[in-house]
């Protein structure tokens, strides 16, 4: 088998993932990173209290269990560390250029080759080109009129500004999905008096996060045979569980769907007292149509002496704080975002020209499709992580990138086999996976005309997520079916 040299763009854990698979399987490869550090979501996330919300168990590679980690669902620095631990193991800084970022790539129908170019004039040539960059990397700043007025301190949770001493003083925070109910209870914590902006509640359930006991620790490090069956036989019991969810939270079975809602609602009563407090914070669209959300301290935070939750929409910003729609006004020391993330268009930051000058952002404008969620009609030899339609709501990604670095790397290997030098998927096999995935789509809650949420592009269209569970995505990417591609 002749190997490929392969350029990623990207080391968080997709790009790590694809290297590693890479370089066992007799392909070169070269990363390029634009962070100064490998890692990805958590070398850019590091806002106070900052955590994975899926099991660890399963949000680790199956082929490279740790041991080490604290709790079930450990902080974002222990996740960054491990990133950087299992880039040693294996060896792959050299073949890792940081803080330098991709800007172009574009494909020569007559080579048959890519040519990715950085930020500071660096040029790679490689057989393809994996994409690793990720859906979430982008800081959503809401259109708030003002923002440039405010005379105090302003940060935003995808890039968190530490220099800022949150110690006694008045903090609005403005969001209430994924990454602040994270950080308000560590805000709360610091500050004189949080002020938390909400436009709309979410729904919520137990994190139930198990610290791991020294004893246990002690237990797995010294007997790693052990600590691996152990880990396996978890590891499986908690992705059934996961996968299983699915079905119960996000199809049209309304059984499931009540028990989730019971389990939401019961765990808001519990957390909240009063009935006031309780309303603002209780959804008005069904469970699963947006991201569930986990927690056992965001709410016991919302009911501190010193936190107060605005429910009455943002006019805007001035000098001395935040005025809302009814004329309140909020004086503070610093406003915190945590919006979160552009999430809508599939806009790379990364030029990515493929065939008669088509450009990727361009062709994914309005209605981002891919393959497989992996291969693009007219862009030969372009391998997508976590791209579209692959995005979970139940389960975790690091499953999804194995199976689609499996898939690109059968992929490679066909093509030797082949005796061709490059392959796109047809037009046809695209549309035909899409046309599935859209009316399996249309089963779930998310394409309730209720449900307003990031899943959905402006067109109303449901590009993020997957539309079945991951074993059936596993199924689907288990074979490289060469019918589908035309090869050159």
């Amino acid at each position: 088998m002749s190997g490929k040299h392969v350029i990623i763009i990207g080391a968080g854990l997709g790009g790590l993932c694809a290297a590693i698979k890479l370089q066992e399987a007799g392909h070169s490869f070269q990363v390029v990173e634009k962070m100064d550090r490998v890692g990805g979501t958590w070398a850019q996330n590091t806002y106070p209290g900052v955590a994975c919300d899926v099991p660890v168990a399963l949000y680790q590679f199956s082929f490279a269990q740790s041991v080490n980690w604290s709790r079930a669902y450990p902080q974002g620095a222990e996740i960054q560390a491990y990133a950087e631990e299992i880039t040693d193991r294996y060896q792959l800084r050299p073949n890792i250029r940081l803080s330098d970022e991709a800007v172009s790539a574009v494909w020569d129908e007559a080579a048959k080759q890519w040519t990715v170019t950085t930020a500071s004039g660096e040029t790679y040539t490689g057989d393809a080109v994996v994409g690793a960059l990720g859906q979430l990397n982008r800081p959503n700043w809401p259109a708030i009129a003002g923002k440039d007025d405010f005379q105090g301190a302003i940060t935003h949770s995808a890039d968190w500004d530490h220099a800022i001493d949150l110690k006694g003083k008045r903090v609005g925070m403005i969001g209430s999905a994924a990454s602040a109910i994270q950080v308000i209870p560590e805000v709360a914590k610091e500050a004189g008096h949080l002020t938390v902006f909400q436009r709309s509640p979410n729904w919520v359930i137990p994190r139930r996060d198990i610290p791991m006991s020294q004893e246990e620790g002690t237990l797995l490090m010294t007997n790693p045979e052990l600590a691996m069956k152990l880990g396996a036989m978890n590891r499986e019991i908690i992705y059934e569980q996961a996968d299983e969810f699915f079905w119960q939270a996000f199809k049209w079975t309304p059984e499931g769907r009540a028990a989730y809602h019971r389990v939401a609602t019961n765990h808001l009563e519990e957390q909240v007292p009063d009935a006031t407090l309780r309303a603002k914070l209780t959804p008005d669209y069904p469970i699963g149509c947006r991201r569930i959300l986990i927690s056992d301290d965001y709410f016991p935070a919302l009911c501190q002496d010193n936190v107060t939750l605005e429910t009455d929409g943002i006019d805007h910003i001035n000098a001395s704080g935040i005025k809302t729609a009814s004329g309140t006004q909020h004086d503070l020391d610093v406003i915190a975002f945590a919006t979160g993330f552009e999430t809508t268009g599939w806009r790379w930051s990364v030029d990515v020209q493929g065939r008669n000058g088509q450009h990727l952002n361009a062709v994914w404008k309005d209605y981002p499709e891919a393959y497989l969620g992996i291969t693009v009609a007219d862009f030969p030899n372009l391998f997508v992580l976590y791209g579209p339609n692959t995005n979970l709501g139940h389960n975790s990604i690091t499953f999804m990138l194995e199976r689609q670095v499996e898939y690109t790397i059968k992929a490679l290997d066909g093509l030797s086999k082949a005796g061709a030098k490059a392959m796109v998927p047809t037009k046809a096999a695209q549309d035909r996976f899409n046309a599935e995935v859209q009316a399996d789509l249309n089963k779930t809650v998310w394409a309730d005309p209720a449900c307003n949420s990031w899943y959905k592009n402006e067109h109303g269209k449901i590009t993020q997520n997957w539309s079945s569970n991951t074993r059936d995505y596993a199924k689907a990417v288990a074979e490289v079916k060469l019918e589908d591609y035309e090869l050159v």
